[in-house]
């Protein structure tokens, strides 16, 4: 099977405006939250640090879902520190599922690109930068972390854990062959317009809407590049995967199995 990262569609052989240069593009990070008061202002910290290092245009809008700890109001501090056109607040009543934040979120994105990214320190903003290299270098539609190729891993979790994970992705690639080494993780950096016709299309909940959204784009023939990177488990607050988690992933897999 021909790799991710060499096709090329109509949808996404278009070349980039002759002259664009990485600081005429605006990076928009999405960060869904629910109960991340104390991992909010570290990762906030990291992401002005990395941006502002590498000299990247962005912002940060948070979509908050009615947290009960009050990840909200840390927001609202973080927001008067940083400035409100680069922290934006954007928060919901409730959970109403991840699709629906992202599709929330970008409503209010002023970028043309958008990244999607874990709340909780899971997913280290040193990589971005690297996610945008490999994006312009072979203009990819969709550049996704890998922890399951080069020199990608995991690290924090135990070994229960590792290998449900491992299982899953294995699963995944036999029944489905998306092309694409980790379906279920959720750091990645879309074309705006790529990211909302992949959202359209999307029906699942929870943590098979990140697979469905890879199964998706290959069925759209949009192009993907993969960059290896470091998980690490969450530090402050408790991982949302439980029985029912991993009962809906199986029922979605194969569901997407049969439909696609």
């Amino acid at each position: 099977m021909a790799s991710v990262e060499s096709r090329r569609s109509p949808a996404s052989s278009r070349q980039e405006p002759e002259g664009r240069s990485r600081r005429q593009d605006k990076y928009s990070v999405l960060l869904p939250t629910y109960n991340e008061r104390e991992n909010l202002p570290l990762i906030v910290w990291l992401l002005v640090k990395s941006f502002s290092e590498s000299g990247i245009n962005y912002e940060i809008i948070i979509i908050d879902d009615g947290s009960p700890d009050g990840t909200k109001d840390v927001a609202e501090q973080l927001e008067k520190i940083y400035g409100s056109d680069k922290i934006l607040l954007r928060p919901r009543e409730k959970k109403l599922g991840l699709g629906t934040a992202y599709i929330h979120g970008m409503e209010h994105a002023t970028g043309n690109y958008i990244v999607i990214m874990d709340a909780d320190l899971s997913h280290h903003p040193k990589f971005i930068p690297e996610f945008i290299r490999k994006q312009k270098e072979g203009n990819f539609d969709i550049v996704s972390g890998t922890r399951y190729k080069g020199n990608g891993g995991v690290y924090g979790w135990d070994l229960k854990r590792k290998i449900i994970s491992r299982g899953a992705n294995f699963i995944t690639q036999v029944l489905l062959r998306p092309g694409a080494s980790d379906l279920t993780g959720s750091f990645r950096l879309y074309r705006k317009e790529v990211l909302q016709k992949l959202v359209e299309k999307c029906v699942s909940k929870g943590y098979v809407f990140q697979m469905e959204m890879i199964v998706r784009a290959r069925q759209m023939n949009y192009t993907i590049g993969e960059v290896p990177i470091s998980f690490v488990d969450r530090v402050y607050g408790e991982s949302k995967l439980g029985g029912n988690e991993i009962v809906s992933f199986l029922k979605g897999l194969l569901t997407l199995f049969a439909t696609t």
